[in-house]
């Protein structure tokens, strides 16, 4: 798929198509409103400045579709393909440091109310523990923002990846 593609979708296609980039119906719906897009940048930059105007539901509703780093996601849609990619890294590793993964998961969500999230691309399950560790030492509202930084990270980062760029 190229922006061409997108551009042409009805809105329908691509709020779907754009779900499996950030899970927010919010963003989705508002990002497709706004096509066509110029180009690529323009796309990207949208996505930032639609992503940093939505409320605390939206957020929440986009951090919720992600899985507990991890864990593998079950399914073949787009969302869970590219959950299970971003996060090989994670997997290779002992089980005890899959073990204390999981185990920082439960902290966090008692901690702040919701999962961890973290752009995983990339990251050893080493670093992905010691990102968690580090972060629950966060004041709620500053890791609230912080995981919403990490979900437009993603989303930028699947939104290229839709477009085959990267």
């Amino acid at each position: 798929m190229d922006l061409a593609d997108l551009n042409r979708m009805t809105p329908a296609e691509a709020i779907t198509v754009l779900l499996g980039c950030c899970a927010s119906d919010a963003w989705a719906q508002a990002m497709a409103a706004r096509r066509p897009f110029d180009d690529v940048e323009r796309l990207l930059t949208t996505a930032s400045d639609v992503w940093w105007t939505l409320g605390e539901e939206d957020w929440l509703q986009a951090f919720a579709a992600h899985p507990r780093i991890g864990e593998r996601p079950a399914g073949d849609d787009r969302h869970a393909v590219w959950s299970r990619a971003e996060q090989a890294a994670s997997r290779d590793t002992t089980d005890d440091v899959r073990a204390a993964i999981a185990e920082c998961n439960r902290a966090y969500e008692a901690r702040f109310g919701h999962g961890y999230l973290v752009a995983a691309a990339g990251r050893s399950a080493e670093q992905l523990l010691e990102r968690c560790r580090s972060r629950l030492e966060n004041e709620p509202d500053e890791e609230f923002l912080t995981a919403a930084g990490e979900q437009a990270t993603i989303t930028e980062q699947r939104l290229r990846r839709l477009l085959g760029i990267d």
